[in-house]
């Protein structure tokens, strides 16, 4: 049994998975995706997206972070798969799930589950380019505009030399919305012989035990469901309990993604937009999150913002 820290772009930084890793109960990390096109991408573009690389691959807490890759020319892929190992990448994710239409226009993510041939094309570059103690994995959604070809998606991907496949359960059509067809994850798990991982629609304890019971998969992702609750894989660990910690606990948690944010940037609205989409899925789980974003909702000063995070911690 695994957790692992879903990929999600524009959300799940470094600063998120250092934070989430550090509360607990997260295996394993993917980055956001990195776009490739037709160039040997340069280290700095790998090193901003997963800045773990200077540190073995890990977040201060010990969890893997994988490298995610997004793109649709084989060789190019595959080439910049290489380096991302090179770099001391701990695993190189393809992505073949992603439903922003900017990058579908531009035939990178779910729009190539309509290419099967091209899924086993780039998964079988990457392999060969990759050193073979270095996983190779991908994610997929059950397909771009219906689940016709999703067997034969998750078939090519195995048949290719993936060592695991990732997931998501819907179409690019359905994008997040409800619910997650779970057992569609169950008929591909059936049909492979590589680990299955399934992902999509854990929001809570009872979430993760369904979607382990319909799916039949040891290991799942999660995304949105951590961000808003990021205790959750602690509670699963642990087996409960089934409320989130207390605000009180959690906010030191705020705080603390905070002043990462503002380290990161000197542009005071970075931090302030941040902590700001933070919240908003954060009041998922606590009325007080709520509260707290009413009162920053204005703010763009990083000084301010500060002043009211200390004074709700008492300091």
């Amino acid at each position: 049994m695994k957790l692992v820290l879903a990929p999600m772009e524009g959300l799940v930084d470094d600063v998120m998975r250092d934070v989430l890793t550090r509360i607990g109960g997260i295996d394993l990390c993917v980055t956001e995706f990195v776009r490739v096109t037709s160039v040997l991408l340069p280290t700095r573009t790998f090193m901003r997206l997963a800045p773990e690389l200077a540190h073995g691959g890990k977040t201060r807490a010990g969890a893997p972070v994988r490298v995610q890759l997004l793109g649709s020319d084989s060789a190019c892929l595959a080439e910049n798969g290489a380096k991302a190992a090179a770099l001391g990448a701990p695993g190189v994710d393809l992505n073949f799930g992603c439903p922003a239409p900017t990058v579908n226009r531009h035939r990178g993510g779910a729009v190539l589950l309509n290419e099967p041939e091209l899924l086993h094309q780039i998964v079988a570059a990457t392999r060969r380019a990759v050193p073979a103690d270095i996983p190779v994995t991908a994610k997929m959604r059950l397909g771009y505009e219906d689940k016709s070809r999703a067997l034969e998606c998750a078939q090519a991907i195995a048949s290719a030399g993936a060592d695991e496949l990732t997931v998501h359960g819907r179409t690019k059509v359905e994008g997040y919305k409800p619910p997650a067809h779970w057992d569609w994850i169950a008929r591909i798990r059936e049909a492979l012989t590589i680990p299955v991982i399934a992902n999509g629609e854990v929001w809570t304890l009872d979430d993760y035990r369904a979607i382990r019971a319909e799916s039949g998969c040891d290991t799942v992702m999660i995304g949105r469901g951590l961000v808003a609750c990021p205790d959750l894989a602690a509670r699963i660990i642990a087996g409960g309990p089934a409320q989130p910690m207390a605000w009180a606990d959690m906010l030191p948690w705020v705080e603390d993604f905070f002043r990462q944010c503002w380290r990161k940037s000197a542009e005071n609205r970075y931090p302030a937009a941040r902590l700001k989409q933070w919240l908003g899925l954060l009041k998922r789980s606590w009325p007080e999150a709520a509260e707290l974003f009413e009162q920053v909702r204005r703010e763009q000063e990083a000084e301010k913002i500060e002043d009211i995070l200390k004074a709700k911690l008492g300091k």
